[in-house]
């Protein structure tokens, strides 16, 4: 999904959010942008990544527990858009402390769609909040590391510095709970369990329960018994 676009981005507050901000997230607000559109506005006590006439644009690459409660907020008198990235493709690229590239391979790890819902348990509850949207960007991407020795003893202690944005492949709006009926397949049961969703969608148990957890919060299935040690559910 190509966007072409000669934009520049003019922003009107440059606090440690714009200093912070890692290339991911800039290359998607660029991504977005179009002619009219403003960037970093102080909105109440909050500062949005995008405004557009009437909605407010946020865009967050992991962690939706540090913008949960701004979206509560902001919810409730505006059009909020929530952006998130997932990688269907990765390309891991190693430096040296001097930046010098020693290796580029590609990840076996490929994200999928009902990968969102890592981040969706923490807001689920936004969801079936009128003004809510959430997009999904399905997007190949670089991820920077560098061998400093200050990383996690599993990278063997390299360090994970940036994620830059390749290719935007797809793009998924979720703007009422109906959207998310399509992590019911067809053929599941009436009722089911966590194992029989986590069969039909070809995920792990552990991921079929933050799915069930998610669609409860939304009212899309309603807990109705145990069969042993397992919920069942059933579609409200």
């Amino acid at each position: 999904m190509e966007k072409s676009k000669e934009l520049t981005l003019v922003y009107e507050e440059n606090g440690i959010n714009v200093k912070n901000e890692k290339s991911l997230h800039s290359s998607i607000k660029q991504w977005y942008v179009t002619a009219g559109d403003r960037f970093e506005v102080k909105i109440d006590k909050y500062v949005i990544d995008l405004v557009r006439e009437d909605s407010l644009i946020e865009i967050q690459t992991k962690n939706f527990s540090a913008i949960g409660n701004k979206l509560r907020d902001l919810v409730k008198y505006n059009k909020v858009m929530l952006v998130h990235p997932i990688a269907v493709e990765k390309y891991i690229v190693t430096t040296e402390c001097t930046n010098q590239v020693i290796s580029r391979r590609k990840s076996p790890k490929k994200g999928k769609l009902v990968d969102l819902f890592d981040e969706l348990i923490r807001i689920p509850d936004l969801i079936v909040e009128d003004n809510f949207i959430l997009e999904i960007l399905m997007i190949k991407e670089e991820e920077i590391r560098c061998k400093d020795g200050k990383g996690s003893w599993r990278r063997k202690g390299i360090s994970i510095k940036d994620r830059k944005l390749l290719e935007v492949v797809e793009k998924v709006t979720f703007k009422k709970e109906k959207d998310f009926l399509i992590f019911l397949p067809n053929e599941l049961q009436e009722n089911f369990t966590n194992k029989d969703l986590a069969k039909a969608l070809k995920v792990t148990v552990f991921k079929a329960r933050k799915i069930t957890y998610c669609l409860k919060k939304m009212k899309i299935i309603k807990e109705v018994g145990k069969l042993k040690n397992e919920l069942i559910f059933v579609k409200s």
